[in-house]
């Protein structure tokens, strides 16, 4: 019988809510991990047909037990295989042909266990691919859904209450992917969806997030990432989960292979992996977790409706010193404290004590114990005030003063529509749980919260941005014929500077004559440069020479050059001698380009000149990108503030800068069939602008559709 094929996304639908699911090796000893399924299915109430496949038996727990696939009476939306490794392949082949479109693995014995194992995976992919069959894992939990209690999984979080929520939780690590889901029921955070990818032989992270995402009763998605395949696809699940209006929130560990190779610029050499992941992340609106912990908190404080429309931080505390710790995080984490306007202050005053502060932070102290309406009445001035966007309250300790404080948090949340939370040191549990039913975050410690906050902050800013869009590319450049490796610096800059990178004049001399001809040519002072395939940092070895304004002085460099070239470098094949015309600028930047074998193409922009790989200033972005996302990057700089005027020397202007970076982004993208890695360094920036003093362009073998245009 021959099956139409489905839609992939309908299948992947149909595998988290599946109306009926078969259990292949189906066991009625419920405690072992081909049993647990099935009595996860049973106890938790789900209300699909439920299929036990084994031979052994007849009937497991009230159910028909079919001898095998064959004998289904039809063929399940889901199938979850609980076989040792050696028979899963048959029984995909199987399933494919009862019109089973989707299965869950539990077998392991694949990839995690060496190269017998990767061969037997790929031919697992192999065989579900030609049956039409989508798999998850193998190697894996499974997953849960919640909502409709179905209960894929042998995980032991499935034995306690799980609840549905509005969290989306996928992981790729089982073990500590159920440890993270349980510390998430311990705080009352609901899981509508846990998943755990396993091997990733078919389905990978990206495509079950964005099947489960989707789902309107999930609010937020968080993940546990082990390693990336394919960066195109987290990128459009952050793009998806921006669009939905639903924060994406990671923790990722372990580094991918981009800064395994040895790099030829300094580009390459600095994008590494989990610096490039941090960078994308950034700029698609992902919100980074470094631990757990922290993604527990980010889940809590996104959990609850509200959203900050800026990064404005109030703090409300019963102590002042808390206050300035609160405030001196806000400040690294990119927060702000803003004074509060002078009616605010005002409102402050009339209704704090005198041995108070009306200011931000706002020490309401604990008279607030004998006057809850100081408390409340201050929290709601503050969260009025249009430069505050998110409040954060802090207090310690009130176990006798439980119902009055959630009295008045009640009413702080129904006199505001901005967001607010409450960080309540040693709070006792009845505190807690009632600010949980509040709908109100509660933490324990103030960093904690102020992370949080920032984390509210940040995915406003990146909502904002993709609402408004970024700039559409129309940049289509010739892909060039010439062969792979380092490419003639004249041929390199004519390609940029067609696609408006501003690059310095420069032309290549064979001889003293005509580099003399090239000076008189420019009308003043010139650079002198080696220009060869296998010197690539031309400074190392002394290879130029500035300033050089006579005929003999050109002579004479041109002569010094060649030698120092034979003397350091003896083997490197000499094209010839640049002759290029001086740049001014005070401020020194590096730019480029690099292939990133998971995200594509990565535009770096840093300072630091030659000495750009000791200090690090650096930061990445992926191509394209628009004016706004480069300006974006200069403020992720240490040393920025350079570009502003330190010492006496002028700022120089930061839109133009952005210019060259998104134009540079742009025809990157465009050249990715080809551009291997691309450095522009220096980039000096003065009065006129940026300029492109030096670039060492690398590219590869062309594809056969563009070697044929």
């Amino acid at each position: 019988m021959t099956f139409m094929n489905p839609d992939r996304a309908a299948v992947i639908r149909q595998l988290v809510n599946p109306r009926s699911v078969a259990v292949i090796g189906a066991s009625a000893d419920f405690s072992k991990v081909n049993g647990r399924p099935l009595k996860h299915l049973i106890e938790k109430g789900y209300g699909g047909e439920i299929l036990p496949v084994n031979p052994k038996y007849r009937e497991i727990a009230g159910l028909a037990c079919y001898p095998d696939i064959a004998s289904l009476p039809h063929a399940a939306d889901l199938a979850i295989i609980a076989l040792p490794a050696a028979l899963v392949c048959d029984c995909v082949l199987q399933l494919g042909r009862k019109g089973t479109r989707a299965a869950v693995i539990f077998s392991s014995g694949f990839g995690e266990m060496g190269p017998d194992g990767k061969a037997l995976e790929r031919e697992l992919a192999d065989t579900a691919k030609a049956a039409r069959v989508i798999l998850l894992g193998p190697n894996c939990l499974g997953f849960i859904n919640a909502f409709e209690n179905v209960y894929a999984t042998f995980s032991q979080y499935a034995d306690g209450e799980t609840g549905a929520g509005p969290v989306a939780f996928v992981t790729q690590s089982g073990a500590f992917g159920t440890a993270i889901a349980a510390l998430a029921r311990r705080r009352g955070l609901g899981l509508g969806y846990f998943v755990n990818t396993g091997n990733q032989a078919d389905l990978d992270f990206a495509e079950l997030m964005m099947a489960v995402v989707e789902d309107p009763r999930v609010k937020v998605a968080a993940g546990y990432l082990e390693g990336i395949s394919d960066g195109e696809a987290l990128v459009k699940l952050a793009q998806n989960c921006r669009a939905l209006g639903k924060p994406l929130i990671l923790t990722k560990v372990g580094r991918m292979e981009s800064g395994a190779r040895a790099a030829a610029s300094h580009t390459g050499a600095l994008a590494v992996s989990d610096a490039v992941f941090d960078a994308v992340a950034r700029q698609y609106g992902i919100l980074r977790a470094r631990n757990e912990e922290q993604m527990l908190d980010m889940m809590e404080v996104f959990c609850q409706p509200r959203r900050a429309g800026g990064n404005g931080l109030g703090i409300a505390t019963q102590s002042g010193g808390a206050g300035v710790m609160m405030a001196d995080r806000a400040e690294e984490v990119g927060l702000s404290v803003p004074h509060l306007g002078t009616q605010t202050q005002a409102k402050l005053a009339s209704v704090m004590p005198a041995f108070g502060a009306a200011g931000n932070p706002v020490d309401v102290t604990g008279q607030f114990v004998a006057r809850p309406e100081l408390l409340s009445e201050s929290v709601v001035a503050m969260l009025d005030d249009p430069a505050i966007d998110v409040a954060i309250v802090w207090l310690q300790l009130m176990t006798g003063h439980v119902d009055a404080l959630l009295k008045i948090f009640a009413e702080i949340r129904d006199s505001t529509e901005k967001p607010f939370l409450v960080c309540w040191v040693a709070a006792p549990e009845t505190a807690v749980k009632g600010l949980g039913a509040l709908g109100i975050p509660v933490f324990s410690a103030g960093e904690r919260a102020v992370e949080a906050a920032a984390a509210l902050a940040r995915y406003g800013q990146s909502k904002r941005k993709a609402d408004v869009g970024p700039e559409k590319s129309r940049l289509s450049p010739p892909m060039p014929t010439a062969p792979s490796g380092v490419q003639p610096t004249v041929e390199a800059s004519a390609l940029l500077a067609a696609a408006g990178i501003p690059m310095a004049n420069v032309a290549l001399a064979g001889d003293e004559d005509a580099a003399v001809a090239l000076w008189r040519g420019n009308g003043g002072a010139v650079a002198l440069k080696v220009e060869s395939p296998d010197i690539l940092h031309k400074s190392d070895m002394g290879g130029l020479i500035l300033g050089v304004d006579s005929e003999a002085a050109i002579r004479e460099g041109y002569r010094a050059l060649v030698s120092r070239a034979k003397e350091n470098m003896p083997k490197a094949r000499l094209s010839g001698i640049l002759v290029q015309e001086m740049s001014q600028g005070h401020v020194e930047l590096v730019v480029g380009v690099s292939r990133d074998p998971v995200f594509g193409m990565i535009v770096m922009v840093g300072l630091g000149g030659v000495l750009v790989e000791v200090l690090k200033d650096v930061t990445f972005r992926k191509a394209p990108f628009d004016r706004h996302e480069a300006a974006l990057m200069l403020s992720e700089l240490r040393m920025g503030a350079i570009l502003d005027g330190v010492r006496g020397k002028p700022a120089v202007d930061r839109d133009e800068i952005a210019e060259l970076l998104a134009k540079l982004s742009q025809w990157a993208d465009a050249m990715a069939p080809r551009l291997l890695e691309l450095d522009l360094n220096p980039v000096l920036v003065g009065k006129s602008g940026p300029r492109v003093v030096d670039c060492v362009m690398i590219l590869n073998d062309a594809p056969p559709e563009a070697s044929s245009r």
